[in-house]
């Protein structure tokens, strides 16, 4: 067995955004570094432009699983892209995100 293969972990979460819509996240990440491997972000939200969510996906990737560093990389995609979210917004990202480790 690969000894690095031990520390992959997957889970999810779904969560209801206080005043905003279903989010859905599918999560890899390194337990033994606590960044994220892959990430999906999904749910009944509206997010524009609409293929910013597949570029903020990839943004994410490494970036390490507490709520601060997380949130500042969610935020800094919002404003560099011009993201537009309608039920989502950078906290409840942050949330849903986390709650797959909890």
């Amino acid at each position: 067995m690969n000894r690095e293969s031990t520390y992959q972990m997957q889970s999810k979460s779904v969560y209801k955004v206080p005043n905003g819509k279903l989010l859905k996240v599918f999560l890899q990440y390194d337990e033994k570094d606590n960044t994220i491997n892959e990430i999906r972000i999904t749910g009944d939200f509206f997010a524009y432009p609409e293929e910013t969510i597949e570029i903020m996906e990839n943004e994410l990737k490494n970036t390490v699983l507490e709520r601060t560093p997380l949130l500042k990389k969610i935020q800094s995609s919002i404003k560099e892209h011009k993201i537009q979210f309608i039920g989502l917004h950078a906290e409840g990202l942050t949330e849903g995100i986390l709650m797959c480790k909890a």
